[in-house]
């Protein structure tokens, strides 16, 4: 009995050394300075005057808060934002449906749902007569966070998911394409928007060429209000495919030949086996993309600040821009912390959603 107390002794300090440096760098590099952010935001903290003197905070609670999510007379009304509040409807419409009809968990039908109440309560807030928000530009950055997030999840899941599954082959052609494909990846955001910023000028780019030969008028991508979203939008999309594209070929060859073969007696083949086969044994990895996609768009900021800076009229001013402007440009570092507080619980969210959602399906 002694023997064994020592030897699990033993493995537990051995556990606790080998765990050491990496618990060490943790609490000093993410730990510490997630809660340093929070006190910085509880402060009225000016970056320049800090530099000086180190005592030149004072203590503010949640005004930073307030200063950034609210503002003066702020009302509620059901359609104040009528295409999120819409959205929401259907999206709250559609959780209760696909559950009646056991097409969604329990899980993902109240994820959906909750989602979906969200998006009919936050936008609806808004300011009443004679009121205005005290940070005019933070909700509209987040409704294009909002818009950015909504438009490139779905293009990289949906690209990505179409090209593994026209890669699904084992020949040397789909190995080579696989790679092309997945080199996009391993560039830096850099090198990423100096492509793009090629490709969508309206006088030596790819794009405005083939406009041209067609008796177009090229169109100015990342200055035009209309477009400008759009270019960000491409150009993430071509950059993240990789990655996706990877774990949906893991899923592909995960899948048995054997239903295949069993559909293919049914009369299931080509579309019908993608859709009836395919997708319905995909649903672990689609909801494992589109949740890591989520997380990592939400945090987009070089397409933004390198492609267009944010214009034209902060069209494409995103969340993250918006932050390191507030607390680097304007040295309003108490307020950008609070920022930064309101997006990490939204990565939070997703994550926690994600750890569920991968609980419940394993």
């Amino acid at each position: 009995m002694r023997d064994r107390s020592r030897s699990r002794m033993s493995q537990t300090q051995a556990a606790a050394i080998l765990l050491a440096p990496f618990l060490i760098t943790y609490t000093l590099f993410l730990i510490y300075p997630f809660f340093r952010g929070v006190w910085i935001s509880l402060h009225d903290w000016n970056l320049l005057a800090v530099a000086f003197n180190p005592d030149a905070t004072e203590f503010v609670g949640f005004r930073n808060y307030e200063r950034v999510m609210w503002g003066r007379n702020i009302e509620w009304g059901l359609f104040a934002a009528p295409f999120w509040q819409i959205t929401g409807l259907i999206g709250l419409a559609l959780s209760v449906i696909l559950r009646r009809v056991d097409r969604l968990s329990r899980f993902n039908a109240i994820a959906l749902g909750l989602a979906s109440l969200l998006l009919v309560f936050l936008p609806g807030f808004h300011p009443g007569e004679g009121g205005r928000w005290y940070d005019r530009r933070f909700w509209p950055t987040v409704g294009n966070t909002l818009v950015f997030v909504g438009l490139a999840v779905p293009g990289v899941t949906i690209s990505a998911l179409v090209l593994a599954a026209a890669m699904n082959r084992e020949t040397r052609a789909m190995g080579a394409l696989r790679t092309l494909f997945f080199l996009s990846q391993v560039l830096s955001v850099t090198v990423v928007t100096l492509i793009w910023q090629i490709m969508f000028s309206p006088r030596q780019g790819l794009i405005a060429n083939i406009t041209e030969t067609f008796g177009g008028t090229p169109i100015n991508w990342l200055t035009d209000q209309q477009f400008a979203m759009a270019a960000i939008v491409i150009a993430t999309i071509w950059w993240s495919l990789g990655i996706a594209m990877i774990l949906f070929l893991a899923g592909l060859q995960d899948i048995s030949q054997d239903i295949y073969e069993a559909a293919a007696l049914d009369n299931a083949r080509g579309v019908r086996a993608f859709w009836y086969v395919t997708l319905p044994n995909l649903k672990r990895t689609i909801t494992l993309v589109v949740i890591l996609q989520i997380i990592l768009h939400f945090q987009v900021f070089g397409q933004s600040h390198l492609m267009t800076q944010g214009g034209p009229n902060d069209t494409t001013q995103v969340l993250v821009r918006y932050i390191y402007q507030t607390g680097f440009r304007d040295s309003e570092l108490g307020r950008a912390s609070a920022m930064a507080v309101f997006l990490f619980v939204i990565m939070g969210t997703f994550s926690v959603i994600q750890f569920i959602v991968g609980r419940e399906k394993s």
